[in-house]
């Protein structure tokens, strides 16, 4: 149950119907109007700004309007009581027991759906999408882990989600790749040195592959254009292969992986390319080099042009080369195509740091092909910065010229990194601190969270108390101290988060909320220490406030965690 959503629906309807008594004119604007939990200095539950946001739209006092209004919601909602009228036109409201009671009650049987919106959208979410041309590095962790989180957390409030993977198998990073497993076939077979060129493949890695080609090839490969489709195929294989294990060691899968060479195979970049224009969104013209991008053999000639400048990009887009043949974006374009055809709802792209600019051009053919009927949204995940003893800290690069997922999950566990990939929103930098990640401390938000689960698993245990189905357990009475009354608000407070990290595609709102609900329980069980009033356990016995708080905590921490999917150990 949301209860801001519910509480403020009630209120607004209640504006509405009392229009004339309250004398506005004007009550169907309500943007800006919001129910909030206020600061802990305030003895309410509930403020919402709604008086001040009418007044200034009426032009009327906020402080009579709210005056007019308090009695006005005292006579229509049972709800509430001591309502208050707070600083410039606030109105602080406070539950009653019997309504505190009835909404406790409500998220013991919502359970693991404590919090879902229950929305009902398709999504396409494509992340990762790394070049086949060896395993991903860690530039590549942070869209994945944000991709994948962003997922589940649709998912968890009931739409239907596909997570895809376009792979990049076509062009000259292809062959070039390819190129530098036959060269390695040759190294290892004929003992022939490997060529130091700048477009190859150096790692490890495509030794690796070249020797898993050779025991299962008989081929002579004395020739790399007879032998091209071949390695093409098993070098890929190979390659993906590396990827989906990295990415399974991080708790990733995807459900679709799409071949950009069968786009281009099935001609779906002239199916794309004629449906825009017929939407008038293509001509053939003449284009200078695109500013800061640095691009070979550049030519003047003509060739078709996507009007990228319609949908607020810099420049028009090129959807040929000099050659007539497609470029990459008219490829890209007719991937998107493929996207829209499956009638999604909506579409998301998380791209790394390096596609900023390529945002407006890939949301605007969308735009073009479905006449604003479909929208892309591309969520850039910026740079991560690894550090270790207040230094950046260099990993050892056997992959290449690149720091692999690997690496770092041979330093620190897969619970960790997701956990702390999303300690910061994905359009700033993040910094990545190994002496962090590897405390028991509170500086470590990722244990700080598990070790309040291990508590609270440890308070069930010490005190023996019987497993029950938190779905059907209820309450009848509370007399909440204010530490679990800052607890209970805090819990209150789930939906909301799970609403707008879903509505902004800001996944980084799920952790940090954990966090803070640890961090208050942490605080509670800490006075404890100090003062016998506060000790959960008194005489082996779970005070029947406690037994609540951590029923209610363990349900949020438990959909929270399955949502980032990360664990929770009971014993730390």
């Amino acid at each position: 149950m949301n209860i801001f959503d519910y509480y403020l629906e009630k209120i607004t309807n209640l504006i509405k119907k009392n229009q004339n008594k309250l004398g506005l004119k004007e009550t169907n604007k309500f943007n800006g109007i919001n129910l909030e939990i206020p600061p802990p200095n305030f003895d309410s539950d509930l403020s919402t700004n709604i008086c001040m946001i009418l007044a200034k739209l009426n032009k009327v006092d906020p402080i009579k309007l709210a005056l007019k209004f308090k009695k006005i919601i005292e006579e229509n909602i049972n709800d509430f009581e001591k309502i208050v009228i707070a600083g410039p036109g606030f109105i602080n409201i406070n539950l009653t027991d019997k309504a505190l009671i009835n909404i406790i009650n409500s998220i013991f049987k919502e359970g693991k759906n404590f919090g879902s919106a229950n929305t009902n959208f398709s999504y396409n979410v494509e992340f990762v999408s790394a070049n086949p041309t060896g395993p991903m590095h860690v530039g590549h962790c942070r869209g994945a882990i944000f991709g994948d989180v962003l997922s589940n957390l649709l998912k968890f409030n009931g739409n239907k989600v596909t997570k895809e993977y376009y792979i990049n198998d076509y062009g000259n990073q292809i062959k070039n790749f390819i190129k530098s497993v036959y060269l390695r076939i040759r190294e290892i077979k004929f003992k022939e040195k490997f060529i130091d060129q700048k477009d190859l493949y150096p790692g490890d890695y495509i030794k690796e592959i070249a020797d898993k080609i050779l025991k299962k090839s008989k081929l002579n490969f004395n020739s790399f254009e007879e032998n091209y489709n071949f390695l093409s195929k098993e070098s890929l294989y190979y390659s993906m292969q590396l990827i989906k294990n990295d990415l399974e060691k991080l708790g990733i899968s995807h459900d679709s992986f799409i071949s950009e060479k069968s786009i281009v195979k099935k001609d779906t970049v002239n199916s794309a390319i004629n449906l825009l224009k017929k939407n008038k969104f293509v001509e053939e013209g003449y284009l200078e080099p695109p500013k800061g991008e640095e691009i070979k053999d550049w030519k003047k000639v003509k060739r078709l042009i996507f009007k990228s400048v319609l949908f607020g990009d810099d420049t028009n887009r090129a959807l040929q080369k000099n050659d007539g043949t497609w470029t990459y974006f008219a490829n890209d374009v007719a991937y998107h195509f493929n996207k829209v055809s499956r009638k999604f709802d909506k579409l998301i792209n998380v791209l790394g740091a390096d596609h900023t600019g390529y945002i407006k051009r890939i949301e605007g053919a969308v735009k073009a092909m479905t006449n604003d009927k479909t929208v892309l949204e591309c969520k850039v995940c910026q740079l991560v910065k690894l550090y270790k003893k207040g230094s950046p800290f260099k990993m050892s690069k056997r992959a290449g010229d690149f720091i692999s997922v690997s690496d770092l999950l041979n330093e620190v566990n897969k619970d960790s990194i997701r956990f702390m990939m999303l300690n910061r929103s994905n359009d700033v930098e993040l910094e990545f601190d190994f002496d962090k990640v590897l405390e028991q401390s509170k500086e470590n938000p990722v244990f700080y969270v598990q070790y309040c689960h291990a508590r609270i698993q440890s308070i069930i245990r010490t005190a023996k108390l019987k497993k029950v189905m938190l779905k059907k357990f209820t309450i009848n009475k509370i007399n909440f101290n204010n530490y679990e009354k800052e607890i209970i608000k805090k819990i209150l407070e789930w939906p909301k988060i799970v609403k707008i990290s879903s509505q902004k595609y800001e996944p980084h709102r799920i952790p940090f909320y954990l966090y803070e609900l640890a961090t208050l329980f942490h605080s509670y069980w800490s006075k404890g220490n100090k003062n016998e009033d506060f000790k959960f356990i008194i005489n082996g016995k779970v005070k029947e406030n406690i037994i609540t708080i951590i029923y209610l905590i363990l349900i949020v921490l438990q959909n929270g965690m399955n949502i980032l999917n990360v664990s929770l150990p009971n014993k730390m």
